[in-house]
């Protein structure tokens, strides 16, 4: 059976990762989540003092990258990966919302980039990879042979993560959450080293109206069509 790449792009709280994950449960393929390798290192910023009084020192970053080391762990049950900063699993500070205020930022820098697509890429060399991230289908892997750029409603995505966010026990409001991600996708869009675009052969879903299981059966048609031995 022919194991492909499947790439997974699109705006913040789209579903990507809810969606990779099902999808990699039921093709027994790999999933990795692109964007917690990019929390990571941004919580190695906030940790060290590199995020403070509202400000990133992106040079002092820059010249600390060595220091970092993110990896992933065991899968977990829901197809997840814990991710390891410097051995220590940190996976439970990675969805916080100073985090995320500060992702889009850390991630817009060329040397980050540079450091964690080179092991993206690394980890998708044999196939049956699923990612999902911002520029997985332009430039982690531009050859997948499927890719999906995922939207949504800005209230829709809005409300996802504030239900997330509520239920982890996070005191915010939706103006604070809408807020956070319309300045993240300005960011996305706009950064000058590999922004957030749709590639031009993605096919697009808008799963603003959508459950999981819709999605999954729209892609697991598609993997048929383009691989017969999965039928």
């Amino acid at each position: 059976m022919k194991k492909i790449t499947i790439a997974i792009d699109g705006y913040s709280s789209c579903g990507k990762s809810t969606l990779a994950k099902a999808l990699a449960h039921d093709l027994h393929y790999i999933f990795i989540d692109s964007g917690a390798m990019y929390r990571g290192v941004t919580h190695f910023a906030l940790k060290n003092g590199i995020i403070s009084n509202g400000s990133l020192n992106k040079e002092e970053l820059v010249n600390r990258l060595n220091e970092i080391n993110i990896q992933f762990g065991p899968r977990n049950q829901d197809e997840s990966h814990p991710l390891f900063l410097n051995s220590e699993d940190i996976t439970e500070y990675l969805r916080g919302i100073e985090l995320s205020s500060w992702v889009s930022e850390v991630a817009a820098i060329k040397e980050v980039r540079k450091k964690l697509v080179s092991q993206q890429q690394a980890m998708g060399l044999k196939g049956g990879v699923i990612m999902d991230g911002r520029d997985i289908g332009t430039v982690v892997f531009p050859n997948a042979e499927l890719k999906i750029f995922l939207t949504a409603s800005p209230d829709v995505r809005t409300e996802r993560r504030y239900q997330e966010l509520i239920h982890k026990g996070d005191k915010v409001s939706r103006e604070e959450v809408k807020a956070n991600l319309l300045h993240r996708d300005h960011i996305d869009t706009t950064r000058a080293e590999s922004p957030l675009t749709q590639a031009h052969d993605a096919i697009v879903i808008d799963n603003s109206n959508l459950s999981v299981q819709d999605q999954l059966e729209m892609i697991k048609t598609l993997i048929k069509q383009l691989t017969p031995a999965h039928a």
